[in-house]
């Protein structure tokens, strides 16, 4: 178990990789809520009846297409973080696990750009695809290396 954990220190670049990258991720899904209500007082959108002075909800497109952004995030992100981090102490090749994180975390704010700010296909699918198969590939290898 002790050479599982010596894996988390600061010298150990993919620790310190995972670590960046993850904070960039959190913030991201942060900031993403803070999109949602940007757009919802742009477009005078209110989500339920008490939200509007008068008890009227209206629905806009522009909103509901940050709030499918932000829920997409937190389907996706919160599992690349727990499944890279169980990547980390596998002690993976730095070059290959460091591009599988930087790869993830750039696949999703290109997501985010071509869903939420400029829609774009097929860049959205192309992104989510590139972010759905590095949890993949890591995945697998956490498997094969705790079985």
């Amino acid at each position: 178990m002790a050479n599982l954990l010596e894996n988390l220190n600061l010298e150990n670049l993919v620790f310190r990789s995972y670590a960046f990258w993850s904070v960039v991720l959190i913030l991201k899904m942060l900031f993403m809520a803070f999109l949602t209500v940007i757009q919802r007082v742009k477009n005078k959108a209110v989500a339920s009846k008490e939200d509007s002075p008068k008890g009227i909800v209206k629905f806009s497109e522009d909103v509901e297409r940050q709030r499918r952004a932000h829920r997409n995030d937190l389907e996706n992100i919160p599992i690349f973080l727990i499944i890279a981090f169980l990547y980390v102490l596998t002690s993976p090749s730095q070059f290959i696990a460091v591009n599988l994180i930087r790869l993830f975390a750039i696949s999703r704010l290109i997501h985010t750009f071509v869903y939420a700010i400029k829609p774009m296909q097929p860049a959205r699918a192309i992104t989510f695809f590139v972010g759905a198969l590095v949890t993949f590939y890591m995945s697998i290898n956490v498997l094969i290396f705790f079985y």
